[in-house]
């Protein structure tokens, strides 16, 4: 049996047809693959949080983001398929294949792609050391920058006490979590049927929910100093869905953030200088929304 056979039998045990999800041989994408002229060009590219096999995650954006840019070197920093959710109910839409082809595909052309694996893909965690498919496996890494920074990159999930001590509590909190996330596709079901940008409930809503916003403050402060004790001067992760750069004590502290709320990515310039992109104002910056001109006679109705 490949690592690859004995990966997909580990994410969802008994099902057969989930190795086919990771033959790309001889496929082309459901979605075909754009170059736009306008393309994008990065030295690193970090993405977490995609969560593929799940409603929330936001796949055709992501191949909208895939198809946009090109980078040297690209971290995939964890929960990128969600074996969780995978395990309770199969769901993997063509979308999703199109992810991982392009994510392949990247590498079969030269993109150093380096694959650290979070929580949710934790089964891809005893192939650390290995690589299939161009795609290196690690546990974390060190990154050194055009100027020269060394940055610590990893899940983070290893810095979450929830999940290390109370498993149970996260998978509580993620039966939890995948309800919100139902309720934000409705909300851009309803705005997209009036031409209006992603927005993200979720991410609304952790940013007025006292307990979320210390639990968030206190995660990156913790990571931070962990990776200020290892000797680095900067630390790289994802796993809270929140994008973020900040100095914290004198390190650099960059949160990639998510495919599932904020749909972000973190990139380095070729100087050295790092970004955050929200891939929805991208979008929305690329081409002016339409006016719904009957929006106010509906609206009216739904107040009458």
């Amino acid at each position: 049996m490949d690592a690859v056979t004995k990966i997909a039998m580990d994410l969802l045990p008994g099902d057969s047809s989930v190795t086919d999800l990771f033959d790309f041989a001889n496929s082309t994408p459901t979605i075909p693959e754009r170059t736009p002229p306008e393309r994008q060009r990065f030295r690193t590219i970090w993405i977490s949080d995609i969560h593929l096999g799940t409603r929330g995650c936001n796949a055709e954006m992501l191949i909208d983001f895939l198809d946009h840019v090109d980078s040297d070197t690209m971290y995939l920093v964890g929960d990128i398929i969600d074996g969780w959710r995978l395990k309770k109910k199969f769901y993997w839409p063509a979308a999703h294949n199109d992810v991982i082809w392009r994510l392949l595909k990247r590498a079969k052309r030269g993109t150093d792609v380096i694959y650290i694996p979070g929580n949710h893909d934790e089964v891809m965690r005893q192939f650390s050391g290995l690589s299939f498919g161009g795609v290196s496996i690690r546990r974390k890494a060190i990154h050194t920058t055009a100027d020269g920074r060394r940055l610590l990159v990893l899940h983070g999930d290893e810095f979450d006490a929830i999940t290390l001590a109370h498993r149970w509590l996260a998978h509580v909190g993620d039966v939890a979590y995948e309800s919100l996330m139902a309720l934000n596709r409705l909300v851009n079901a309803y705005r997209r049927r009036f031409n209006l940008p992603y927005w993200s409930l979720s991410k609304h809503a952790k940013a007025k929910v006292k307990n979320a916003v210390e639990f968030i403050s206190n995660y990156e402060q913790v990571i931070a100093e962990a990776a200020g004790a290892r000797g680095v001067d900067g630390v790289v992760c994802g796993h809270i869905h929140t994008a973020e750069i900040r100095d914290i004590g004198g390190v650099q502290y960059y949160n990639d953030g998510d495919w599932v709320e904020g749909c972000t990515a973190l990139v380095e310039h070729f100087d050295g200088r790092m970004e955050v992109l929200h891939w929805a104002d991208e979008i929305a910056a690329r081409k002016p929304p339409e006016v719904e001109t009957e929006a106010p006679a509906e609206i009216e109705m739904m107040a009458a």
